[in-house]
């Protein structure tokens, strides 16, 4: 390397800088659209909308795996990022907030894309292969902590704010002025610590007719991987059951108890996600991590599966009993992030197993799309169903909200079959 850091320096504080504005932009637009009136079938269809980037982003990714370094791109998103927050910050308050704000979320989601396409490969670049086992749980947990502090954390200061104020849009527009700022630091931060790989090197063809070619190039080796078929059912339905679920989660927790929710304010949410969940998250992420670096993937697979699925039954049972504990609810929350912390680090590792070879960035970069592109859709279909449980009376509601939930956990016997097939036949990833 040309400048070498300690890993520990840059790996927690880059996958912060990862989530932070993608559940920023996918999740607590949720709550922003729904606080400030919004219609939960409209805030499906505007969020569902800006996930968009996230699903066409191989278009784009060999251009960031030819074109300059993975570390500037990456530096110059987080700046991009800080701007785009400023934007809808300045924006909330207009009397167009809604138009305003998801053109800035539209342009902060192409930027935040780009940005996950170029760390995504400069992690591959930046550590050895078994410091990308070691910290493959790390940088889940970080990017999961972005996720509880955007959804938890922000979402406390817009309601104290909102209470300050006494008018949300101005508490909001200071929420996301508070994530510019972190994004300009977080800018700031990296400019010194992110090391310099020697591998992390231009790769610009001569011609136009070569940025084709390497762009053929990228998508015909990625389909050319030994087990391609089976590696991609195993990425698609890995996560199959838990990503039904993110979507409908907070909307289940807010929604009245007449519409089959749990009638939870936006500081019960905040604290619940952004304390409670985060020591699950932690425990469960370097858990896996540390795991995995002394066994392995292939000996951890199995439990890992488990535990990233099989907790989620928690939202089975607040559905059942609509509690109104603080305590049952945050036991619950704890136990599902603790599991998907365990469960994920699997995942990830495979992902980077498989993108390993030519055109490492490109290749991880269309595994994540892929998997974008398979999930959202039915997540629309998921929202849809909670919106039509809420306009319906009690009782319908409550065993409509119940059938959405556990058609979510059961998704995830699918994932089992395919491990079985992927670990009795070659599957082109080679775990330690």
């Amino acid at each position: 390397m040309l400048k070498k850091t300690n890993a520990w320096l840059w790996i927690p504080s880059l996958y912060f800088a990862s989530g932070l504005p993608y559940h920023a932009i996918t999740s607590v637009s949720d709550i922003m659209y729904k606080d400030m009136g919004v219609d939960n079938t409209s805030i499906a269809l505007y969020t569902s909308i800006l996930l968009i980037p996230w699903t066409i982003k191989p278009l784009w990714s060999p251009f960031v795996e030819m074109i300059s370094t993975r570390r500037k791109w990456t530096l110059y998103s987080q700046l991009l990022l800080a701007v785009c927050f400023a934007a809808i910050a300045l924006a909330v308050p207009s009397a167009s907030f809604v138009l305003l704000t998801l053109a800035a979320f539209m342009v902060g989601a192409f930027v935040s894309s780009t940005h996950d396409i170029a760390l995504d490969g400069f992690y591959i670049l930046g550590l050895t292969q078994e410091k990308q086992s070691f910290f493959s749980g790390i940088r889940n947990t970080f990017y999961r902590i972005a996720t509880v502090f955007s959804s938890g954390i922000l979402v406390m200061l817009a309601s104290r704010l909102c209470d300050h104020f006494g008018e949300k849009s101005y508490a909001w527009s200071a929420t996301f002025a508070v994530t510019a700022v972190i994004m300009a630091i977080l800018y700031i931060y990296h400019r010194r610590t992110l090391p310099e790989p020697k591998s992390d090197v231009s790769r610009t063809p001569d011609s136009i007719k070569g940025v084709f070619y390497n762009f053929g190039d990228i998508i015909k080796t990625y389909f050319q991987k030994p087990g391609i078929w089976t590696a991609l059912l195993f990425l698609l339905l890995f996560r199959f059951p838990e990503a039904q679920l993110v979507k409908i989660g907070k909307l289940f927790l807010m929604d009245s108890t007449a519409a089959g929710g749990l009638a939870l304010d936006k500081g019960d949410i905040g604290f619940i996600y952004g304390v409670v969940g985060v020591i699950g998250l932690i425990i469960g992420g370097i858990a896996g991590g540390i795991c995995i670096s002394r066994k392995g993937l292939k000996y951890w697979l199995w439990p890992m599966v488990i535990a990233i699925s099989l907790p989620d039954i928690v939202y089975v049972y607040m559905s059942m009993v609509h509690t109104d504990s603080l305590v049952t609810i945050g036991s619950c929350i704890f136990i599902e992030q603790l599991g998907y912390g365990f469960g994920f680090t699997a995942y990830t590792l495979y992902m980077i197993y498989f993108a390993q070879g030519k055109y490492p960035t490109a290749h991880f970069a269309i595994s994540t799309a892929l998997i974008f592109f398979w999930s959202h859709p039915l997540r629309i279909l998921t929202v849809t169903g909670h919106e039509t449980a809420s306009t319906t009376d009690d009782e319908k509601a409550t065993d409509v909200l119940f059938s959405l939930i556990v058609y979510g956990i059961v998704l995830f016997l699918p994932s089992f079959v395919i491990i079985i097939k992927g670990t009795k036949t070659s599957s082109g990833v080679q775990p330690p």
